[in-house]
């Protein structure tokens, strides 16, 4: 692009000069960001709370009987949506091989890839704001009180109140079908915006429970206009705000709670002497910003948070290292936001999470599109668990970490040098259950192709 082209008043060789790491960046190429806005503490000073997490823990607890008697998937769990934590030490030493180099602590996954209802970590944002926006409907026109059985939702009754609403939203694929599903189930009129980017099965699954799907020829930010414009024509029709919603963003924060329940039952230990770190993968920002700010809640300086996003959507590095947010997408510099990764084909970032997480993550790394095939082979034969591309972005985290400079750099500065043997690497699978076979086997196929090709270029 021409480099006298302008962002915010600086040139682009301006914000390169300003921040070197701009160039790598531009150019699509894999980078590792260290946050030197990173501060543990500066949680006590955000507008939210572990308040406003405990609010909407206790809310899914009074809806669980309802989603226990309409999801039997989630009956095992007595109507509790969540994912199993599995360790994966045949991946570890995978990663330790390839790469030539030991990986101290403990690898595992947190498969949000297999959460119940619609198989992607948007089953706990969505899902969690479409039941509020439920409840605050019942409880406005009186009809549910909090301490009632929420099981009697299941009804002719409560189905055609919520007839009366609709619900629109834009997505890249995941949230869209997490929204669809449960509005569909529960009663509203949902429609589901559609960017050109979202995987045409999504949008087939969708149409098969019974939610108008528009489809968009532009990118995720077209598609959560379209939405909004809806909503604002219609004043019984609710617009879910990836972009800028608190809901979204508490609904995610909740899996921090549920992620400790999960570390104390398999006696792992979080504090100074055993520090976690967690590798979530990044769109807007909503799904890994709420992860991030509940584990900050809980565990403090103890846990490290990255994100994880494609080099050609970029969009959160870009936000937090400029300062600009939302008032930058990836396009302003030159970056056309095309990835396999569709839930993370985001452009332009949240600027509601950027605000949150700004001084609580510890920093942000870029993957390649064909690396994430390679990988998403390799787990398939190494711990025979399946996932969308997308959900493998956080993967290389670890090896980012102890085996580049700029993770040397970060462990130094958070003295975390004797402690690395006790570490607990956690890797975020956003996604992937729900993939029909033959679309994984295609994905699969690709990464044994791209695997191949690559390890016959370095001999």
């Amino acid at each position: 692009m021409p480099t006298d082209h302008t962002v915010a008043g600086k040139s682009i060789l301006q914000w390169q000069r300003e921040y070197p790491i701009l160039e790598d960046v531009v150019s699509v190429k894999e980078v590792f960001w260290i946050n030197d806005k990173y501060n543990a503490s500066s949680i006590d000073t955000l507008s939210i709370d572990e308040n406003d997490v405990n609010d909407a823990e206790e809310r899914w607890q009074r809806f669980a009987p309802y989603l226990a008697k309409v999801f039997v998937e989630t009956q095992s769990m007595n109507g509790i949506i969540e994912s199993p934590l599995v360790p994966i030490p045949h991946m570890q030493r995978y990663l330790e091989k390839k790469y030539q180099q030991p990986l101290p602590g403990k690898l595992w996954l947190k498969c949000d890839s297999h959460l119940p209802i619609s198989g992607s970590i948007k089953a706990r944002g969505g899902i969690y704001e479409v039941l509020k926006h439920a409840e605050d409907l019942l409880f406005k026109h009186k009809l549910l009180t909090a301490q009632d059985d929420y099981s009697i939702l299941d009804t002719k009754k409560f189905k055609d109140f919520f007839s009366q609403y609709s619900i629109a939203v834009g997505s890249t694929g995941n949230l869209g079908l997490s929204i669809g599903v449960m509005s569909a189930k529960i009663g509203f009129n949902v429609t589901v915006h559609m960017s050109e980017d979202a995987k045409q099965w999504k949008k087939d699954l969708l149409r098969e429970k019974g939610v108008t799907v528009i489809e968009h020829r532009s990118d995720y930010s077209k598609a959560v206009e379209e939405g909004r414009k809806q909503a604002e024509t219609d004043p019984d029709c609710y617009f879910i705000d990836d972009e800028n919603s608190k809901d979204l963003f508490l609904g995610y924060a909740v899996a921090a709670i549920r992620l400790k329940d999960q570390l104390d039952a398999a006696g792992v230990i979080v504090d100074k002497d055993h520090p976690l770190f967690v590798y979530l993968p990044c769109g807007v920002g909503g799904g890994p910003g709420g992860v991030a700010f509940g584990l900050k809640l809980i565990y403090g300086e103890h846990v490290h948070c990255f994100f994880a996003e494609p080099t050609h959507s970029p969009c959160m590095l870009l936000g937090l290292l400029t300062e600009l947010h939302d008032q930058v997408s990836v396009q302003d510099f030159g970056i056309d936001n095309k990835t396999d990764a569709d839930g993370l084909a985001v452009g332009r970032p949240s600027r509601f999470v950027g605000k949150v997480i700004e001084s609580l993550l510890s920093g942000i790394f870029t993957i390649e599109d064909d690396e994430l095939y390679i990988l998403l082979h390799a787990l398939s034969n190494s711990e025979n668990i399946d996932l969308e591309p997308s959900a493998l972005a956080g993967m290389l985290g670890t090896v980012k970490l102890h085996h580049t400079r700029v993770g040397q750099e970060y462990i130094s500065a958070n003295a975390l040098e004797g402690s690395l043997e006790n570490g607990t690497h956690i890797v975020w699978a956003t996604g992937g259950s729900l993939v029909p076979r033959e679309i994984m086997e295609d994905y699969y196929n690709k990464g044994l192709h791209l695997s191949t090709l690559k390890d016959s270029l370095t001999e």
